[in-house]
This record gives C-alpha cells, structure tokens and sequence, in this order.
C-alpha cells in the first residue's frame, strides 16, 4: 500500500485507489497532491468515479481544496473534449469548452468575417456560468461558457 509522505496512516487520512492501486491520503487534499500521489502521467486527466448513470468527475491539478471519502476510486485517462452549444446571435452553435475567446466567437458569427481597418466587433453576453454570468468581452479576451450561454456578436463600420 502507498503512503503520503509518513510511514503510519493518520486518523484524518482515508484510503482511496487510484488505478486500483490503494493509497493513503489526508482529506482534505488537494487535486495537486492526488496528482503527485498517483503519479499521473503528463496529458491524462484523473477522474473521480461516481455510480449511477453520471459521467465520472475530472479533478483539476490546482491548489484548491478537495474532500476524499473513504474508499474514493479515481482513474486516470485522456481528457475529454466535450461539445458545448451556445447561441450566437440567435443562432444554435456548438463548440468546445471550457472558454471561448473574442476571435472564435467572430468565426461563429460571420462566414466570411468583414475585414477592413474600419470594421468594429462588440460582443456582449448573457447566461454565462458564475464565472462570468453577463458582461462585453474585448479583442483578445476569453470567457468561461456554459450550455446555452448566449452571445450577441455585431459589426460596426466607422467609416
């Protein structure tokens, strides 16, 4: 069996597996520390396995705090892309998250794009995750999406 760091298991430690290997760990840890203790390999993602007919939980590798459960079963795999749909200008698309830049949602918008050195986009939106609920976003910028966020994306020739 695998330790975190001390030879003798903790009472706050919990045992978990990860890969059905079984480990040790102090709860509450942190997606950083479950990382490093299962050796996850760079590109994979570990996964949280729930019952049911859930998708398994993908833990972040960051600092922020995080509650085991005795006998927690993690796996690791390759991270997943999942298609999310918004609206941009009234129309149903689908892309990928979890952000959305300036740029992409122009792409979304406009087929072809207008160009030229008088042309303006503003974009605002609505319905976003809590992250960024409603707000205008700049050239350069990014925003966490959510299903069915809603984006309003328009074109301005100061000409």
């Amino acid at each position: 069996m695998h330790e975190t760091g001390s030879e003798s298991v903790q009472p706050h430690q919990v045992r978990i597996h990860i890969d059905q290997s079984p480990y040790h760990a102090s709860s509450p840890t942190t997606g950083e520390a479950l990382y490093r203790l299962g050796q996850v390999a760079e590109g994979l993602v570990l996964f949280r396995e729930v019952r049911g007919d859930e998708e398994d939980q993908p833990i972040a590798n960051g600092p922020e705090p995080f509650h085991l459960q005795e006998d927690d079963h993690f796996h690791t795999g390759p991270k997943r892309v999942k298609e999310v749909q918004i609206f941009v200008n009234g129309t149903a698309k689908m892309t990928t998250g979890p952000m959305i830049s300036f740029d992409q949602l122009v792409a979304l918008a406009f087929n072809p794009i207008p160009s030229g050195p008088n042309i303006l986009f503003t974009i605002s939106y609505e319905d976003g995750p809590r992250e960024n609920r409603e707000g205008s976003l700049k050239e350069g910028q990014s925003v966490h999406i959510k299903k069915e966020m809603i984006f309003n994306v328009t074109t301005t020739d100061k000409s």
